[in-house]
């Protein structure tokens, strides 16, 4: 199922933000998973579990989805990410990856560090996303689905932009904008897996 807006947003002057979306089943399944996680290793009992699984199929939206692990995972493990700010890594290296937001205008930053932004399983705010980076002595790496566009107007001073991803003049668009220094951007679409080889 794919998501959308709650009626109560969609006729609104502002776009919906990330946990207003409407949840789709897929989105269910993961939460339901993690609860399932949760009561087999005692973080949960069976009251909290019931509980939490009534809430789960009466949810609406990502925001009332994600509200229900909250407490189970770390940031970086939850099964549904509605957070919208900006990515950053300085001298390390950072990935978001999932099922994650990504809203309509977003930054990344990368000074000395790598950082890889994975698109693959993510829902986006719009049919026209905006990022606008800032890579200094970095990499950023953008996966994307195939059916995505790529443009990249950023600038590059002594810097790389490749856009490895194949055109597609229907998908959703995404933009990247901003400075590339001493570094490179890199947007790219997931290996194909390889035919087997067939004995005969």
């Amino acid at each position: 199922m794919d998501s959308f807006p709650p009626p109560s947003t969609r006729n609104s002057a502002r776009p919906p933000r990330p946990g207003e979306l409407r949840a789709g089943d897929a989105d269910r399944d993961r939460v339901a998973t993690v609860l399932s996680d949760a009561l087999a290793d005692g973080r949960l009992d069976h009251g909290e579990h019931e509980e939490r699984l009534q809430a789960l199929y009466r949810a609406r939206t990502l925001g009332e989805l994600a509200a229900l692990t909250a407490d189970l995972l770390p940031p970086e493990a939850q099964p549904l990410r509605t957070d919208d700010g900006p990515v950053m890594a300085f001298f390390g290296s950072q990935e978001r990856s999932g099922r994650w937001v990504v809203p309509t205008r977003f930054s990344a930053t990368a000074i000395c560090a790598n950082v890889t932004l994975d698109l693959r399983e993510a829902l986006l705010q719009s049919g026209h996303v905006t990022l606008q980076v800032t890579v200094m002595a970095a990499t950023l790496t953008l996966i994307v689905p195939e059916g995505v566009r790529i443009e990249m107007p950023a600038s590059a001073i002594m810097g790389g932009k490749k856009n490895q991803v194949p055109p597609s003049p229907d998908g959703p668009l995404i933009e990247i904008t901003g400075l590339v220094t001493l570094g490179s951007i890199v947007a790219k679409s997931p290996k194909r897996p390889r035919r087997p080889w067939f004995r005969r």
